[in-house]
């Protein structure tokens, strides 16, 4: 079959003139093949626009790709333009960087809570506080332990001796102390005072030492003295610490430089004595206590307890004063005498004690006084009981009207030897117990 467009049109008939247009469309020409200069400007200008908008698009391409591998930045951790290898390193450098960035928060948010717990804490024991980054008060003794690396002989004598836990002026001096700052606390009478300094000190002397005295105690009485040196050695007990009083005795002594003694327990006038004979050094103390520091400087012995504190010249010694009350004046003084110090108050500040029932009864003259008090024995009170009075003429008085009355009492006052003193205080269990008001602190628990 001969390829003509003519065969396309057999048996059909139409008119060519009138479909001229149309029937050149179909005609073959002869010749060449159309030739692109030939097609439609149109087409060809459309195509050449387009041609020149996929090579503008390609160079673009090109300068972005080039841009991006000279400045190597990287979008949420990763390089689209280098390697699997890099890609994986800067994910790792960024996670890094993020555990950087969270770590200090995440310290900043715990000590939040931790502060957060301090504070629930000292508000259930009624504890107030004043100082910067003060310790964190003790949930038990157990602690003691954990955090303080206790040894076990004195969670032992804590024990024996009965105390489970501890009471609040003991769960805040406790740590303060044991993290080597000063301290000076108010908390009332039978609060535990003498366990809350001596606790620490035990701990922060570890061993036995013959480096000399390393300890010192100063109470405002003897007896007060000798009463902090028995409980001390309770809470030494199963150690090989020495814990001395320092007696006229002691004091009559040649030297006492080369006195055996870790804790020395003293009265101001009497360790001053000792000092200003050049008979005792204190340059090695680590530790100081003011015990009773409001009767100390009540009593006009700050010049005394001037020289001690300057004796102690160790640079890291650690001092602490411990009251029932703190009047605004031995604040000041304790103050300036030390560095950094925490204060730590137990209730209200200068306030009588909660768990103390208070009644006040005027009675007129000493005669209403006697019948008062024969009124106030015969209702409730049993012995032991403690009168205290305001000289030794009164008290010795009042005792040969209550001893005529066959009520089992005895006496106490400056007139009576260390023997005499030592058998009343035996047999004060069962007896009423006279005082006069410079023989209040032997039985004035701390």
């Amino acid at each position: 079959m001969e390829k003509n467009p003519s065969f396309l049109f057999s048996g059909i008939h139409f008119n060519k003139k009138k479909f001229s247009n149309d029937f050149a469309k179909f005609q073959e020409k002869k010749g060449s093949d159309i030739n692109e200069s030939e097609e439609p400007r149109e087409d060809s200008s459309f195509i050449e626009s387009r041609k020149s908008k996929e090579k503008e698009g390609k160079l673009s391409v090109k300068k972005r790709k080039r841009k991006s591998v000279g400045s190597g930045e990287t979008v949420q951790g990763f390089d689209v333009f280098k390697s699997s290898k890099s890609a994986g390193k800067s994910v790792q450098v960024n996670e890094e960087n993020d555990e950087a960035e969270n770590g200090p928060s995440k310290k900043k948010k715990e000590l939040n809570r931790q502060l957060e717990r301090d504070s629930l804490s000292r508000k259930k024991y009624n504890i107030h506080v004043s100082g910067n980054n003060v310790a964190t008060p003790l949930q038990n003794f157990d602690e003691l332990s954990s955090r303080f690396g206790c040894e076990p002989y004195l969670l032992r004598n804590l024990k024996e001796l009965g105390f489970k836990e501890p009471t609040p002026i003991q769960r805040q001096a406790i740590p303060i102390l044991l993290s080597g700052r000063d301290c000076f606390a108010c908390a009332p009478t039978g609060s535990g005072k003498t366990l809350a300094f001596a606790c620490p000190m035990l701990m922060k002397l570890k061993q036995a030492s013959t480096d000399g005295i390393r300890a010192v105690i100063l109470c405002p009485t003897r007896e007060l003295a000798a009463q902090t040196t028995r409980e001390c050695k309770k809470l030494a007990k199963g150690k090989k610490f020495r814990i001395k009083l320092m007696t006229k005795q002691l004091v009559g002594k040649a030297d006492l430089s080369k006195l055996p003694c870790d804790i020395l327990i003293s009265t101001p006038l009497r360790l001053r004595l000792a000092i200003r004979k050049k008979k005792i050094n204190l340059s090695r103390v680590e530790y100081l206590v003011l015990d009773e520091s409001d009767k100390l400087f009540e009593l006009g012995m700050l010049k005394q307890i001037d020289s001690v504190v300057k004796a102690c010249s160790n640079p890291s010694i650690i001092q602490s004063l411990f009251s029932a009350t703190l009047p605004d004046s031995v604040e000041e003084l304790a103050r300036t005498r030390m560095h950094d110090a925490v204060r730590v108050i137990i209730g209200r500040k200068n306030t009588a004690s909660e768990l103390i029932k208070q009644k006040l009864v005027f009675a007129g003259s000493e005669e209403g006084k006697l019948l008062a008090l024969h009124q106030s024995f015969a209702e409730s009170l049993n012995p032991p009981i403690l009168i205290f009075v305001q000289s030794k003429e009164r008290a010795k008085e009042l005792y040969g009207e209550l001893a005529y009355d066959k009520i089992r009492v005895d006496v106490i006052h400056s007139d009576l030897s260390q023997l005499q003193v030592g058998q009343a205080e035996r047999g004060g269990q069962e007896k009423l117990l006279l005082f006069t008001l410079r023989q209040i602190f032997p039985f004035c628990v701390t």
